[in-house]
């Protein structure tokens, strides 16, 4: 299926949405253009320093099969970045806590007779074990989940990321006061909270001491208990086997089931971290559509690798 051919039978519209501390937050909502009840609904997160309209082709893709989507830029980020983003007050627990709650409860007030799952990239992924509205959601797909901790990368990226991440990306934040993603070309701008916290993070994410803000929610994540898929791709030089590994022990209450993707699968040379979700990837989308939609029962089962 082509999704560019597809785009007529959706439609999109801006929303925003106001999180439990007050701050407001802007998405997108990707809607089948068929007059039905839906069955299914997804709450889709991004990357982490990846505005939200970088995923459209797949997320249309989603709402032209039946299953509106909603996608939301976290605080600071995309559409919801502020006019002025120096010194702006966003963390990494903010995004998991907060903004990824109140998108799940506005799709669920949206949508509230559909089964709605979360899909996320990257270190978005993790995020859907913070709020706990979470355990409403009907299952979570993590594609290419991984913690940014260098040590799990593949070999060749260990050394330039860590003198970015521990080097470069604190200088810079200290100076500017935000990280100038957009200018060294890394994704978008990421708030100063954020980019100190991944700039002091030297080992796999732990609950550091009693009263921690970030080890109180990744002990939240071990208490998620839903069903899951985690894809890989095997190419990717950031979220490699042993950062799944590391997140698939973290969301220990997870009952996951393993998608391992490679480039070939769809006649590609490479596809990376990001690759999943270029147009070019489209063949590798359908078998995500089969598991939201499928009806659930004790004896369903899910290819452990996607056929293509």
């Amino acid at each position: 299926m082509n999704p560019c051919a597809r785009d007529d039978a959706t439609s999109e519209e801006m929303v925003d949405f106001v999180a439990q501390d007050g701050v407001r937050i802007f998405g997108t909502h990707y809607l089948p253009k068929v007059n039905e009840p839906f069955s299914r609904a997804v709450v889709f997160n991004a990357g982490a320093g990846i505005a939200a309209r970088h995923y459209k082709h797949f997320l249309r893709f989603l709402a032209s099969a039946g299953i509106p989507v909603l996608s939301y830029d976290y605080r600071g980020i995309g559409i919801s970045r502020p006019r002025s983003l120096r010194n702006f007050s966003a963390t990494v627990e903010d995004w998991a806590e907060l903004d990824c709650r109140a998108a799940i409860d506005w799709m669920k007030a949206r949508h509230g007779s559909s089964l709605i799952f979360g899909i996320g990239h990257s270190i978005g992924a993790l995020f859907f074990g913070g709020p706990p509205n979470a355990q409403d959601l009907g299952g979570v797909i993590m594609i290419s989940p991984h913690t940014g901790y260098y040590g799990d990368y593949r070999r060749e990226y260990r050394v330039p990321m860590a003198l970015l991440w521990h080097g470069v990306m604190p200088a810079l934040t200290m100076i500017l006061g935000y990280f100038p993603g957009r200018w060294l070309r890394l994704g978008d701008d990421l708030p100063k909270g954020v980019a100190l916290q991944w700039a002091q993070r030297r080992k796999g994410i732990t609950p550091s001491r009693p009263g921690d803000r970030l080890g109180a929610l990744v002990c939240r994540f071990s208490s998620l208990r839903l069903d899951a898929v985690m894809i890989t791709i095997a190419d990717d030089g950031f979220a490699t086997e042993a950062a799944a590994l590391r997140v698939q022990a973290m969301f220990s209450g997870l009952r996951f089931e393993k998608w391992a993707v490679a480039p070939s699968d769809v006649g590609l040379s490479r596809l990376g971290h990001f690759g999943f979700f270029r147009r070019v990837a489209v063949g590798l989308w359908q078998p995500i559509i089969f598991h939201v939609l499928r009806e659930r029962s004790p004896e369903a089962t899910v290819p452990m690798r996607i056929a293509m």
